[in-house]
């Protein structure tokens, strides 16, 4: 019986779409500082916690599903990410419980079903790599504005630690359905049109970049790979981009606050950029198939660098803080379609699970500097401005970055 591959996509958007919740995040700092006292540090070492818990699993999940297979590992991943967030009704409101079920179990939930979808398509679509790619991540951008609204309406109607109950519920529940939907395609299929490998080098984009990389990329085993000076540019380049959409989504809410606007309408920012989250990733993705992944990249990080530069004048308004929320979130986004498509690219598929969750460790750091550096600018000077303004100048220096990446070698043994 003939797979319809797409049906692989189907699931991966299912799975993405619940564990893209933790990009709502904001929505649960003002309740917890009000019902429980928090700083705003503390809601953000709770998020930061969660997504490098997230980013360090991604390399234990990679392997595993490298060996398993995408679905027995994205089911444990809605299993403990659900998991999480009922323990966290328990918590009674205790910070160090709620890093603990939220932060600690709920980001190595996600990062256990994270990597799944990514690995499943790049091996289905080599057709379509940055697309493909872009589309099954799209869900987790989406999810940020789908669980920012139903987030909520949970916890204007039952408060905040019932409302994680509540989406402890949703999450196990969808993830595990969705994770049957996922598997590798068998050993040595390709897709119609892609019989052989200079036909698989066409992801790369233009003509020029092929010949350029001989044509193909080689299988490098993640012990190989961490010796490549592409994979260390990758790493950095993905800290300083990440560094700046993670700050932003972590005080969105309370940056439209502080500038004067009510809660509504900073709310709806944060789906604003959701939405633009979702779009990027579809998008870049898209455009690195046509244009080449480097060039992609660079001008990715320029536009980000922009805005973080003028974003402290953006939210004097609700119509202007929305077009920074969706300038931030369509680039960011991109991030999670051109780094696992790059991975790819550079390393091959054979071990892109585990590969690109050494990759995305970098998202684990960033996780840490971006959200933690908001919150105590903040607490420190009364003001987002200097947390801004050096993410901007990461930015630039990532576009420099991308620029300068070619394609590895093994060398030829004698």
């Amino acid at each position: 019986m003939k797979q319809n591959r797409w049906l692989i996509v189907v699931g991966a958007l299912i799975v993405q779409l619940c564990l893209g919740a933790i990009y709502s995040w904001s929505i649960f700092v003002e309740p917890l500082k009000k019902a429980y006292s928090y700083s705003t540090t503390q809601t953000q070492i709770i998020f930061s916690l969660a997504l490098a818990s997230f980013a360090l699993t991604m390399i234990f999940a990679g392997k595993w599903q490298d060996r398993k297979g995408p679905r027995i590992v994205a089911t444990a991943g809605g299993l403990v990410l659900g998991l999480g967030y009922i323990l966290a009704k328990y918590s009674g409101g205790d910070f160090l419980l709620l890093t603990l079920s939220v932060g600690l179990i709920g980001g190595a939930g996600i990062g256990l079903g994270y990597v799944c979808p990514i690995a499943a398509c790049v091996k289905w679509f080599p057709d379509k790599r940055g697309m493909v790619t872009g589309l099954a991540v799209a869900g987790f951008g989406a999810g940020a504005w789908v669980f920012s609204k139903v987030g909520a309406e949970f916890i204007q109607s039952y408060g905040v630690l019932q409302a994680f109950f509540y989406l402890g519920l949703v999450f196990l529940v969808a993830v595990v359905l969705g994770a049957q939907l996922l598997k590798n395609p068998p050993e040595g299929w390709k897709p119609d049109g892609c019989s052989s490998p200079r036909d698989e080098s066409m992801i790369r984009g233009k003509p020029s970049e092929q010949k350029k990389s001989k044509g193909k990329s080689e299988d490098y085993n993640w012990r190989e790979m961490l010796k490549t000076k592409q994979f260390w540019i990758l790493w950095i380049m993905f800290i300083f981009s990440a560094t700046s959409g993670l700050m932003v989504i972590g005080i969105l809410k309370p940056f439209g606050l502080f500038s004067g606007l009510d809660a509504a309408t900073a709310g709806t920012a944060v789906g604003v950029l959701a939405l633009f989250n979702g779009a990027g990733r579809i998008t870049w993705g898209a455009v690195s198939d046509k244009l080449g992944r480097n060039k992609t990249m660079s001008l990715m990080f320029l536009l980000q660098a922009g805005m973080m530069f003028i974003l402290l004048k953006m939210g004097s308004s609700g119509l202007l803080l929305a077009i920074a929320s969706a300038w931030v979130g369509f680039n960011f986004g991109g991030n999670f379609a051109l780094f696992p498509s790059a991975t790819a690219d550079y390393f091959g598929t054979k071990n892109v699970g585990v590969n690109y969750g050494f990759v995305f460790t970098a998202y684990g750091v960033a996780g840490i500097l971006g959200p933690i550096l908001g919150g105590k600018v903040f607490d420190l000077t009364g003001s987002y401005l200097w947390a801004f303004i050096p993410t901007g100048t990461l930015c630039l220096i990532a576009a420099v970055l991308a620029l300068k990446l070619k394609n590895p070698h093994h060398k030829e043994k004698e």
